[in-house]
């Protein structure tokens, strides 16, 4: 199976499921889903540096 058949197949594939479904959740807001994981990040940060106080 070559790159160009398995790359045609996704493309295939990406634009039936995009009919079907309509895209992103209408209770999904971008914004929440980044606060949120900003707020995540930032809370593994500061558990990380908690456990390297020896540094």
């Amino acid at each position: 199976m070559s790159f160009h058949s398995t790359a045609a197949q996704f493309v295939t594939l990406a634009s039936e499921g995009g009919e079907e479904h309509g895209g992103n959740h209408e209770s999904l807001s971008p914004y929440v889903t980044g606060i949120g994981a900003f707020v995540i990040l930032m809370l593994l940060l500061w558990i990380t540096t908690r456990f390297n106080r020896d540094r």
